[in-house]
C-alpha cells in the first residue's frame, strides 16, 4: 500500500518546545514513508531530533502513539463524513451520496491517517479518547443507514440501520483499501473507486428490496440490476464517479 501523501510537508523536528506534537508528526511521516507496522518507538525520537528515552514523557510505548495518530485520524473523517451528510440535506440518497464519496476521498487524500486507523493493529478500544472519536466516524453512516432504511418500499422489512450500517461501513473500508494497495498499480482496473462502490451498494440494496432506479417512480417488478458494463453510467445511491 501507498501512505504516501506529503503535501509539501516541511521535514519534521523537535524545534519549537512542543515535544509531543513533533512526535505525533514525526510518526505520522514515518507511516507515510513505511507505513503503520513499519517502524519503531526509538525511530520516531530520531525523525523528531529528540533521544530514545524522550517519547516516555509523553507516550507509554509506540502503540499509544499509533492510538493518538489513529484518534486524530478519527476526529477528521467524523468532520468530513458530517460535512458530506449535512444532516441528510437535500435529501436522504443525495446526502447519502456524499457519504459515500467522503469516505474514499479521505482514504485517498490521507493515507497515513487511514494505515494508522485500520491498519495499525492497535485496537480502538485500546484507549478512551479514540474508541469515543472512532463511534462518532461510524455514527455519521448510522444515521445514513437510518434514513435510508426508513425509505424501504412498502411491504418490505426495514433492514436495522445498524446491520446496513456495517455492511456499508464494509463495502466502502474494502473499496478503499483495494484501491490503495498493489493491485491498483500492477493492473489497471475496469471501474473507479467510485463505481466500484456505487455498484455493490446497488446490489446490496437491490437484496433489500429496495428499487434502485433513479428516474422516478417505482418499477412494478424487481429492482433493476446495475449494467455489468460500468461504462454505462449508472446513477445510483452513490452517484458517477468524476
Amino acid at each position: 500500500m501507498s501512505w504516501r501523501k506529503d503535501r509539501g510537508r516541511p521535514e519534521r523536528g523537535y524545534h519549537h518546545g512542543n515535544l509531543k506534537e513533533a512526535l505525533l508528526q514525526a510518526a505520522l511521516d514515518l507511516i507515510a514513508q513505511k507505513g503503520a507496522a513499519g517502524f519503531t518507538f526509538a525511530d520516531a525520537a530520531r525523525m523528531a531530533g529528540v533521544s530514545p528515552a524522550a517519547p516516555y514523557r509523553h507516550f507509554r510505548d509506540r502503540d499509544e502513539l499509533l492510538s493518538s495518530i489513529a484518534q486524530r485520524g478519527f476526529e477528521q473523517f467524523e468532520s468530513q463524513l458530517s460535512a458530506a451528510w449535512d444532516d441528510g440535506r437535500p435529501d436522504t440518497v443525495t446526502a447519502f451520496e456524499r457519504v459515500g464519496k467522503a469516505y474514499l476521498a479521505f482514504a485517498r487524500e490521507e493515507p497515513a491517517f487511514y494505515s494508522a486507523m485500520f491498519e495499525s493493529g492497535v485496537p480502538v478500544d485500546a484507549e478512551a479518547g479514540l474508541m469515543a472519536a472512532s463511534e462518532r466516524a461510524f455514527a455519521v453512516i448510522r444515521a445514513a443507514a437510518e434514513r435510508l432504511a426508513a425509505l424501504a418500499p412498502p411491504g418490505t422489512p426495514r433492514p436495522p440501520a445498524m446491520m446496513m450500517a456495517l455492511h456499508i461501513w464494509t463495502m466502502a473500508h474494502g473499496v478503499a483499501s483495494l484501491f490503495a494497495r498493489g493491485d491498483a498499480a500492477r493492473r489497471k482496473l475496469p471501474m473507479s473507486p467510485e463505481e466500484l462502490l456505487e455498484a455493490e451498494v446497488l446490489i446490496y440494496l437491490r437484496g433489500l428490496g429496495f428499487s434502485t432506479d433513479r428516474r422516478g417512480s417505482a418499477p412494478s417488478g424487481p429492482p433493476p440490476i446495475p449494467p455489468d458494463d460500468p461504462s454505462a453510467g449508472t446513477s445510483g445511491p452513490w452517484g458517477k464517479a468524476k
